[in-house]
């Protein structure tokens, strides 16, 4: 009989951890870039730059941490992780009570915090299959989700009223502190901390366990169809992250509270979205629960694009709220099938040449935000963001994708093998997969 999550002591420390985590990122979401904003005065293109440099680490970093993870145990990565995030962001209201705090600082704290979020995310995704049964992945993950999503209500809304209190640089307080109770909930995890198993006598360079994880996304056409789609969707969400809180804070007037509130009533969509994805995977299967929720998430930008005058607000969280939804939902189902499909040898390599693509379009999303947003305007820039983001969900019709009706099980050795060999070559040097 299956073992019910709810008494399952190890997913639940690592869920507690996350949990917390995710509420204090929340607050920095916001309080960083309003430092930047309303503390240094910093320029669209500035505010912009802050958000490329915050995911640069994914096209960095993020290809090297999937082979570095598969070779390590994947628990003390996180723990890792989470110390060194821990200063990081510990060290902005440190520097701002000792002597002031700077733009530069900024940027050199959102990229160590990338760099170490890119190893703690490729390291999650892969220990959470260790962790629980393959027919409990959908409900851990949707668990997972759930709680951040419920971290998009409460993390806004707190980090508005703590802003608003006490200033956005003490805001991020909050986040420090969280990274120090996830560390903490996953050092109590008693699952083995073991080293992958290899074989006798095997020895193989980075660049060869890094081709290989490259090449698996790439003729598994399942996984390669999804990252596509979600590349072009986090692609254009970064140029929207780059200007949205400047169209809040300076054309509309909000404060830190009011812009917290906007947030939080928005992320109720991503809660609905969490508690819907099995049943949305049970109803129309997960393969098209995966494409319409991709498809309905598209339409959440261009409401945020047209919010203007006494019902900016409205418009604001309800285009919040169905982004994040329909996002949420399309997350929890594709994660899953992903989980699912990848040998366990393979799991860090396939997350993270996953995430070398679908994250690092987002740097490049938040560079364009800055600049078009500095040439076209704000409105403009959303509109553009808007339009784009509506169109990554045709990624997936010509794919398998819309044609599974449950998830997947694990692909056989032969499989997996035959979809790590090159085809003439061709893909072994694609960073594009």
């Amino acid at each position: 009989m299956e073992r019910s999550l709810w008494r399952h002591r190890d997913f639940d420390l690592l869920w507690a951890g996350q949990t917390v985590s995710r509420v204090g990122t929340e607050v920095s979401t916001l309080a960083v870039p309003l430092i930047a904003i309303q503390t240094l005065h910093a320029t669209t293109f500035e505010v912009g730059l802050l958000t490329a440099i915050e995911f640069l680490p994914f096209l960095l970093v993020g290809l090297l941490a999937g082979a570095l993870v598969d070779r390590a145990r994947k628990r003390r990565v996180l723990l890792l992780a989470d110390a060194g995030r821990l200063v990081a962001l510990g060290s902005i209201p440190f520097a701002s009570a000792v002597a002031s705090i700077t733009l530069v600082h900024l940027y050199i704290a959102a990229f160590v915090t990338g760099i170490l979020t890119v190893f703690f995310d490729v390291s999650y995704q892969s220990y959470l299959p260790e962790l629980v049964d393959i027919d409990q992945l959908v409900d851990g993950n949707a668990k997972l989700a759930a709680t951040e999503s419920a971290a998009h209500v409460v993390g806004p809304g707190l980090g508005g009223a703590i802003i608003g209190l006490v200033g956005a640089v003490t805001a991020v307080v909050a986040d420090a502190v969280s990274y120090l109770v996830s560390f903490v909930c996953v050092m109590f995890i008693r699952a083995p901390n073991e080293r992958p198993a290899r074989a006798a006598g095997e020895r193989t360079s980075l660049i060869a366990e890094i081709r290989e994880g490259l090449r698996f996304v790439w003729h598994e056409h399942r996984i390669r169809a999804v990252a596509f789609a979600t590349a072009t969707s986090n692609l254009f969400s970064g140029i929207s992250t780059a200007v949205i809180l400047i169209l809040m804070s300076r054309e509309l007037g909000f404060g830190g509270a009011e812009i917290g509130l906007v947030f939080a009533v928005g992320g109720v969509g991503a809660v609905i979205g969490a508690v819907l994805a099995p049943k949305l995977a049970r109803w129309l299967g997960v393969g098209h629960a995966i494409v319409w929720t991709l498809a309905i998430a598209g339409l959440g930008p261009a409401l945020v694009a047209m919010s203007a005058g006494s019902i900016a607000p409205v418009l604001l969280a309800a285009g919040v709220a169905i982004e994040g939804g329909g996002g949420v939902a399309y997350n929890i189902n594709q994660v899953s099938v992903r989980q699912a499909i990848c040998p366990p040898r393979l799991l860090g390599r396939m997350n993270a040449s996953v995430r070398f693509l679908v994250w690092g379009t987002l740097p490049l999303g938040g560079f364009l935000g800055g600049v078009l947003g500095s040439v076209f305007g704000i409105r403009t820039t959303l509109w553009i963001a808007a339009a784009g983001g509506i169109l990554a969900f045709l990624w997936l019709l010509p794919s398998p994708v819309p044609g599974m009706r449950e998830i997947p099980r694990p692909l056989a050795a032969t499989e997996a093998q035959a979809a790590t060999e090159p085809i003439l070559g061709a893909v072994v040097e694609a960073p594009t997969t």
